[in-house]
């Protein structure tokens, strides 16, 4: 697969009377997607997003509902959101289908960055954070009704794992490993019956917000966010395992794990605290934590990593997943202790 062919051929179905000039890969190497700054003969310049993870149908029904967020996000956040280029008053996206490759591109003007948080944050940047996130979530929730449709739910993805589990268990490792799998698919499904979950609002969720994602003021407000890899309709809690990851005490790594002690950590309750001041959670949501966790391990680790990561962080992170993820989700986290320390109502 060659990139450059398929961001002409792209580009050409946008704007043939542009030329371009350069083609530069600044992606970040972690995932299979990548991204390139595209420079044309008048230097002008836009960014374009080349992808074949997931399902070309997703990708484009996610950014179609990431344009209309961004459009109806009001002050502070209007300028948040980088945007995709339009064409007849449409995202465009291309799907390039040649032999065995199938990808897909979309075009996105440049996104203005100003401050990157630290590795480690101190306590006043957790809870700037932590209230920074809960007003973005109001703002997300006051625009819900007027964004297009989603056809991803939680239970669509776990259903859709369990099947591969059931086609192809070679994949997936040993028949014990497969088991195991399938045991944390049915508990996921089977504990969403113990929360209230009608209460639960979905709203847009990026998910993966680590500090290489997002830029903020030099008063620690939200300034810009990019990277939409997994974007969905949700509930707000989907986003709380990431912060926990940036407000942890070990702090950004740049050889990373998805492992659930930071949600235990007093400088996520620090950030869920202020989070809570603004934008208030309930204790079943908390409670919910916890299958949030289930859900994107078995999701975005084990059934799209090989998809998603590059080769070699898949291989490590799927099998941390079986070693050490799906073993602490029932061990290590209590809700109860944040619960607790937020002075929710035990009901």
């Amino acid at each position: 697969m060659d990139p450059s062919i398929i961001i002409k051929s792209a580009w050409e179905g946008y704007d043939k009377s542009k030329t371009i000039r350069d083609i530069e890969d600044i992606s970040a190497m972690v995932s299979t997607n990548h991204v390139y700054r595209i420079t044309f003969d008048d230097d002008d310049i836009i960014i374009a997003k080349l992808s074949f993870f997931g399902k070309y149908e997703h990708f484009k029904e996610d950014h179609r509902i990431i344009q209309a967020l961004s459009n109806n996000l009001l002050y502070p956040f209007e300028n948040l959101l980088s945007k995709s280029l339009l064409k007849n008053n449409r995202v465009y996206s291309y799907r390039y289908k040649q032999g065995k490759t199938d990808a897909w591109v979309v075009f996105y003007n440049p996104t203005r960055i100003m401050d990157r948080l630290p590795r480690r944050l101190n306590d006043e940047m957790i809870r700037q954070l932590g209230s920074q996130l809960g007003k973005f979530h109001k703002a997300c929730s006051r625009a819900k009704n007027v964004l297009p449709k989603s056809s991803k739910t939680l239970r669509t993805d776990i259903y859709d794992l369990q099947r591969q589990l059931d086609k192809n268990e070679h994949k997936f490792g040993t028949a014990m490993q497969v088991d195991f799998l399938k045991y944390h698919c049915e508990q996921f499904l089977k504990n969403r019956s113990k929360y209230n979950m009608s209460s639960f609002e979905i709203i847009p969720v990026f998910i993966d917000w680590n500090i290489g994602n997002f830029s903020v003021t030099p008063d620690l407000e939200l300034y810009s966010r990019w990277d939409y890899d997994w974007f969905r309709m949700s509930y707000r809690l989907l986003d709380f395992y990431f912060f926990s990851r940036v407000v942890s005490d070990a702090g950004d790594r740049t050889v990373f794990s998805y492992v659930i002690g930071p949600m235990m950590e007093d400088r996520f309750i620090t950030f869920l605290k202020e989070y809570h001041k603004v934008n208030p959670v309930t204790a079943d949501e908390i409670r919910f934590l916890k299958e949030a966790y289930r859900f994107f391990i078995l999701n975005y680790v084990i059934k799209d990593g090989k998809y998603f990561f590059n080769e070699q962080y898949a291989k490590k992170l799927q099998a941390e997943a079986l070693e050490i993820y799906l073993p602490s989700v029932d061990r290590d986290f209590d809700a109860e202790v944040i619960i607790k320390a937020l002075g929710l109502s035990l009901v």
